[in-house]
């Protein structure tokens, strides 16, 4: 049942189906306030997306932490990292994302930061999934004098625009500067926009018109081609295209080409190896990351290490090995220097900062690394069982493995969202990558199915 209730990130998954109905998120609301309440009065801060369901989940969650004893403060919509930062900026003990990032409207999701501004651990969130669907759980109820209140924070966004302005350089604006800004028509419309103008710089801006049910509808990140045609059309500088809830970042220079996450970290690696400032010369990303990024920091005197994918890996692991700089191939960026998660908006001024600094056009500075050829071909499975309990997947993976004689790889790994099995193949020659991603494919769904 825990896998049913936590994925990668948190809760997600369709309005009004399991788990996403008013009575699990009622249930999670009472299960974390059981766990972070203590002993007196604890805050929680509660944003969400431009979802229709968000008010659903917002008011069943807010039932569930007053109940309990929490002063709940509501901030209404705000990107992840905005929650993330008001987490630790007034001392709350919880903050609480509803939201489905990327995914359509008819989705949905929820997840949480601890005091710190980082996401809760596997083990805490796995307890949070057992006291939630206990047949019968001890809630431990406080006596009615001890119910807590829900609270409007009316200058949220303030708060956060001011905090993403002071991570770009004081002495520094983006005068003459021409942006175009694709916010999804999610979290982030009402901050990313004017953190670029309150900057200098001219915004041309698409998505910042919610309606509750156009969220990531062809536009944000999903679609770059969105942005970029209209950087040709304009003549901008950059092209900016944020998700749902604004913590990842797909560019596009000004030639209209789209640059992808590891193309942006490879940049923003360089720039801090010249500077000194990346710690032990390592980058942290996942699984996903093209092996050419792996190649591009060797080359530099550096080195990738990879983690699963979800940016909490990425950034438990840099925690633990002290990086300053880590991220995913779908555009999470972390810059532990200035946040504790992903921050697309942050993300593009360190972007931004370079191009000052260096007084070149993006074309110029971001085409750093080729992406080898990589392919993913996903599988419709029945049973999830370890890849190493399959002999014949492992037979043919080691025989493809061989045949790429170190300049390619494969990779095998489960949806944690869906009963789907991915099949991840990288090589020099396309053609050959294709063929072997649905040679394994055809294999795998063999195994599963049967």
């Amino acid at each position: 049942m825990r896998e049913k209730l936590f994925g990668t990130d948190g809760l997600r998954g369709r309005v009004n189906e399991y788990p996403m109905v008013p009575e699990v998120a009622l249930r999670l609301g009472l299960a974390v306030g059981r766990k972070f309440r203590g002993s007196g009065r604890r805050r929680v801060i509660i944003g969400k997306d431009t979802r229709l369901s968000g008010y659903v989940f917002e008011s069943a969650l807010t039932s569930g932490f007053c109940a309990e004893g929490m002063e709940v403060f509501l901030v209404g919509p705000m990107p992840t990292p905005a929650i993330s930062f008001l987490t630790r900026n007034m001392r709350a003990e919880l903050g609480v994302v509803i939201s489905a990032s990327h995914n359509p409207f008819s989705d949905n999701g929820i997840k949480f930061f601890d005091r710190d501004g980082f996401k809760l651990p596997d083990e805490l969130e796995n307890e949070i999934a057992e006291l939630t669907l206990a047949e019968k759980p001890d809630w431990d109820l406080p006596d009615p004098e001890r119910i807590g209140r829900a609270h409007r924070i009316v200058d949220a966004r303030g708060r956060y625009i001011v905090y993403l302005k002071n991570t770009f350089p004081r002495a520094m604006n983006l005068t003459g500067m021409k942006i175009v800004l694709d916010c999804a028509h999610g979290a982030a419309y009402g901050v990313a926009p004017k953190v670029f103008e309150e900057l200098g710089a001219e915004v041309v801006t698409i998505g910042v018109a919610p309606n509750g049910v156009n969220i990531n509808d062809g536009c944000g990140s999903l679609h770059p081609e969105v942005v970029s045609a209209k950087v040709r059309e304009v003549g901008a500088d950059i092209g900016l295209a944020l998700d749902g809830d604004a913590d990842r970042l797909i560019v596009v220079d000004e030639q209209g080409r789209v640059l992808d996450g590891d193309q942006i970290m490879a940049l923003c690696a360089q720039d801090m190896l010249e500077r000194g400032e990346l710690t032990g010369g390592l980058l942290v990303a996942t699984v996903m990351s093209n092996m050419a990024l792996e190649m591009f920091m060797k080359a530099r005197g550096g080195r990738l290490l990879r983690t699963p994918v979800g940016d909490r890996y990425v950034v438990e692991a840099m925690r633990r090995e002290g990086a300053v700089l880590g991220g995913e191939q779908s555009g999470h960026l972390i810059f532990m220097e200035h946040s504790t998660t992903g921050d697309g908006t942050l993300a593009a001024l360190q972007l931004l900062r370079i191009m000052c600094q260096k007084n070149l056009p993006l074309s110029l500075l971001a085409h750093l690394l080729e992406p080898l050829p990589q392919v993913m071909v996903n599988v419709r499975v029945e049973r999830k069982i370890p890849f190493d309990d399959l002999p014949e997947v492992e037979r043919a993976v080691a025989l493809v493995e061989a045949e790429l004689r170190g300049r390619g790889r494969v990779l095998l790994r489960y949806s944690g969202t869906e009963h789907k099995a991915r099949v991840m193949v990288e090589g020099e020659d396309r053609r050959q990558v294709e063929q072997y991603a649905q040679d394994i494919a055809e294999l795998v769904g063999r195994c599963l199915r049967s």
